[in-house]
């Protein structure tokens, strides 16, 4: 199994990336068509706490894994990098296993504490898919630690081809016997899917578990590590992983909590329309999802790189390494929150035809997308130099003050679920800040953040006017021909493509992407560049 450079490594895992972001919104409109707004708020509900338990059992471990055994490569103690990943898997299915079991024997009061006690059922049969994410989570771990992201990538899309098959066909089988039933129907898709991750998985590792040593190679006549020794390792590795993770997740299951607590109490909704309002938050949620997806795929692909990088004490390669995660970074957040945000309404009528509100929360929020991102990356460095701990304590700050901010903004009626929108700001502004400063004192580096922001911006300017400017033209032209949703959708898919083109080529103008960024993209996307592009690249 050949090792990839990080930007490939990147590449491929954000291709995945957008093709199970892809899938994953185009089925929703199909599911909401099934269950009604109302019960996609359920839905959504139930996929809050799962996604929670799921965070718990699977962010820790798995990333303990990927960084040990890039670690342990990368000193050539090749035999201490397999005995972790079977150490780490025999735990992660001790853990899956009472994951699974607690979330199922505590369904009932987890949905009532969350004042979502319609939810009980799916949550009930999403219990059984945490224990086939532990199993699955340990193979990717392993994979990205070796420095090969294709089996993880191949496996995400299997996932959610699956997943949005049987979920569809599911929720629409149960429906008759009424929309909890349905919406609990839908969560089987999600457990066929991360089956069939689970053993293609099993699959690739039993063809390439033999690691190929390089030539030259001498064995290390030390002994290799204990199995003790190996466990607290990842132990030390995986629980402040979980806790700042966890953390971030917290954030989610306060929005599901105190959000819906004060739409019911503080604004005096009822729960059938406290349901749908917290629906066309998560619809908001799930459309940042997309670029933030890429974003995960960068982090996931610079992980192994950094932290091996780190355990050779090379600082100057760590901070060029660095420096280019937080351009990529931007390369994708920037554009794509300008992006969202002019285009709002469009998107939302494509996607969301019955949603009258979300794009006003998306045209207000879209910035979240740039924080978590800039977080996000600023936690895989802080992960790469076992510095998560103070990250965490960050993240706390963090999630107070977005409690704080959405007890009072959703408790203003006029303000209402646009309040959560304000409470994400203030819970990633606050550890963004924080972070930035700790990691230029204690790495000695300056991350020039600002700097690398400038072409993205100006690209995206340029992006956001033609956007803009060419669906207004496009939708008023067709006019004349057709109107209602169909316009609507030629209109902006048609701004999307133009869009996209006119970011590129302003990045190629500025000098935002260079020959070296566009090499390592798949033959298949180059060859779409058009050549007017290709030819501004330097």
């Amino acid at each position: 199994m050949k090792r990839q450079s990080t930007t490939k490594g990147f590449a491929i895992l954000s291709a995945a990336s957008m093709i199970v972001k892809v899938l994953s919104l185009l089925y929703i409109p199909f599911l909401v068509n099934v269950i009604g707004t109302q019960g996609w708020g359920i839905y959504s509900s139930a996929y809050q706490i799962y996604a929670f338990a799921y965070v718990l059992t699977n962010s820790g471990i798995p990333i303990a894994i990927s960084k040990s055994v890039s670690e342990y490569m990368a000193l050539q103690r090749y035999k201490d990098a397999v005995k972790s990943f079977k150490i780490a898997r025999l735990l992660m299915l001790v853990i899956g296993s009472i994951m699974a079991v607690l979330m199922f024997i505590l369904a009932g009061p987890i949905a009532k504490a969350t004042n979502s006690e319609s939810a009980k059922l799916a949550i009930m049969a999403l219990a059984p898919t945490i224990f086939i994410t532990s199993i699955v989570s340990t193979y990717r771990g392993y994979f990205q630690g070796r420095g090969n992201m294709t089996p993880t990538a191949i496996s995400q899309v299997i996932e959610q081809v699956l997943n949005t098959i049987f979920t569809l066909v599911f929720a629409a089988l149960l429906l008759k016997y009424g929309i909890e039933a349905a919406c609990a129907g839908g969560t089987i898709g999600t457990a066929i899917g991360s089956l069939g991750a689970m053993i293609y998985l099993i699959v690739v590792y039993e063809k390439n578990k033999k690691i190929v040593v390089p030539k030259g190679y001498k064995n290390i006549k030390h002994p290799t590590h204990s199995n003790k020794l190996i466990l607290k390792k990842i132990i030390y590795y995986g629980l402040p992983i979980v806790i700042c993770v966890g953390l971030q997740n917290v954030g989610e299951i306060v929005d599901l909590a105190i959000v819906k607590s004060r739409l019911l109490h503080g604004v005096g909704f009822s729960q059938k329309l406290t349901d749908i309002k917290f629906g066309v938050f998560r619809q908001y949620r799930q459309l940042l999802g997309v670029p933030i997806a890429l974003v995960s795929a960068l982090s996931a692909s610079v992980l192994p790189s950094l932290s091996g990088t780190f355990a050779l004490k090379d600082k100057k390669e760590l901070e060029s390494k660095i420096s280019n995660t937080f351009r990529l970074c931007l390369l994708v957040a920037i554009p794509s929150a300008v992006g969202l945000s002019v285009l709002s309404n469009p998107i939302f009528k494509l996607l969301f035809p019955n949603s009258q509100e979300g794009w006003q929360l998306l045209l207000l929020g879209s910035i979240v997308l740039v924080l978590t991102s800039i977080v996000q990356i600023q936690i895989t460095i802080l992960q790469s130099i076992s510095r998560l701990y103070v990250s965490t304590f960050f993240m706390i700050l963090g999630v107070a003050g977005k409690i704080v901010a959405n007890y009072f903004f959703v408790g203003i009626p006029k303000i209402n679920i646009t309040g959560a929108v304000f409470g994400n700001m203030v819970c990633f502004t606050i550890p963004l800040v924080l972070n930035y400063i700790f990691i230029n004192k204690s790495l000695k580096i300056k991350m020039k953040i600002l700097n690398h922001a400038i072409k993205p911006l100006i690209s995206s300017a340029l992006m956001g006017i033609m956007a803009y400017g060419s669906y207004l033209g496009l939708s008023v032209l067709l006019t004349h021909f057709i109107s209602g949703f169909w316009n609507n959708a030629i209109s902006c898919i048609s701004a999307i493509g133009i869009g996209s083109f006119a970011y590129m080529y302003g990045l190629a103008l500025t000098g935002g992407i260079t020959q070296n960024d566009f090499k390592i993209l798949p033959g298949s996307i180059r060859r779409l560049v058009p050549k007017v592009i290709k030819k501004k690249i330097k």
